[in-house]
């Protein structure tokens, strides 16, 4: 791209700040089992059978053990709401959804713009 940013003409503030909503995925297709029967397991760009696939992402898979500090009043609310036990089940769900709306937006935001561009 040339040292002068490039006018797109249009608003990428307003396109960062729309939130998606479910409604906005009726056009995907559906997934079927065809389309996962098509699917080869690779691993490190080189194909593999199903089986080392299916071993290795088991693998990745684990959870880790770790230390965390958490403030006492987080730690007391994710209690509550999961009941007692559970907690850490929930605090996990919680850094995971987290988590993948970041990925989600950002390539979202990542494809737009691209578009816009063209």
């Amino acid at each position: 791209m040339s040292a002068k940013k490039q006018n797109l003409g249009s608003d990428l503030t307003k396109v960062d700040a729309h939130e998606i909503h479910p409604t906005e995925y009726d056009e995907l297709p559906e997934l079927t089992q065809a389309d996962l029967d098509r699917g080869v397991w690779k691993i490190a760009g080189n194909e593999v059978s199903p089986a080392e696939g299916k071993t290795a992402f088991r693998s990745a898979m684990k959870k880790q053990k770790i230390n965390i500090t958490l403030d006492p009043d987080v730690l007391a609310w994710y209690r509550v709401q999961a009941g007692g036990r559970g907690y850490q089940t929930l605090i996990n769900a919680t850094l995971r959804e987290a988590m993948t709306q970041r990925t989600m937006e950002e390539t979202l935001r990542k494809v737009i713009r691209e578009e816009l561009q063209h």
